[in-house]
């Protein structure tokens, strides 16, 4: 979201992510390019400033239009399970505060990435003024998300952010043979199930 102007990364802010990612690894994150990612991606700049002393909890957070910046956990489980390969084509599903989305820039891939909120698609623009240099193959669309982006698939990976009551169709046809879709199904009123599903073969 990028409402933090300043954009240093103190010691203390390297300090805070050392400590996260240890964290992580007691919670079962054993990926190292995944911890990797987490240690060097400032997730501090994706909060405001009044607010950046919670950047480094293992918690979600609120941003704007009801809208939450994931726990940090929550992302790297997510982004361990993709199996990311530099160079992989990634379509994540719900920008959001868009660390998720530098976390899998971090990792090497090419990520195209859709927001249905407008006005937090508008903040977008920040993170090429911010990280336009060193992951350049960042790709941003507005719209509805489940509708995916047809005109660029197929992808390696699919990544879907928000709890979804089912596999989206139209998704799981912009996949590739063999790629991997990661998704946080609604199973009921209160629980959800984090699922990642290899694509077979079409229309499987």
């Amino acid at each position: 979201m990028f409402t933090n102007q300043d954009r240093t990364d103190t010691l203390v802010h390297q300090g805070k992510r050392k400590r996260l990612v240890e964290e992580l690894i007691k919670k079962g994150i054993n990926n190292p390019l995944v911890l990797d990612s987490i240690r060097v991606v400032p997730r501090h700049w994706f909060f405001p400033k009044d607010f950046e002393q919670f950047a480094y909890r293992d918690a979600a957070f609120p941003i704007d239009h009801g809208q939450t910046i994931s726990q940090p956990y929550t992302v790297a489980f997510q982004s361990q399970l993709l199996k990311i390969k530099k160079g992989d084509k990634v379509l994540e599903i719900g920008t959001g505060s868009m660390y998720q989305t530098a976390i899998l820039a971090a990792l090497g891939a090419k990520v195209y990435t859709i927001e249905r909120q407008k006005l937090l698609f508008e903040k977008t623009t920040a993170f090429k003024n911010v990280f336009g240099d060193e992951f350049p193959d960042v790709y941003f669309s507005f719209g509805d998300g489940f509708e995916g982006l047809p005109e660029f698939a197929p992808f390696d990976k699919i990544i879907i952010t928000a709890a979804a009551p089912k596999v989206p169709e139209k998704l799981w046809e912009q996949l590739k043979v063999k790629g991997i879709m990661v998704i946080p199904l609604d199973e009921s009123e209160n629980a959800q199930r984090m699922l990642r599903l290899t694509k077979k073969k079409d229309g499987l």
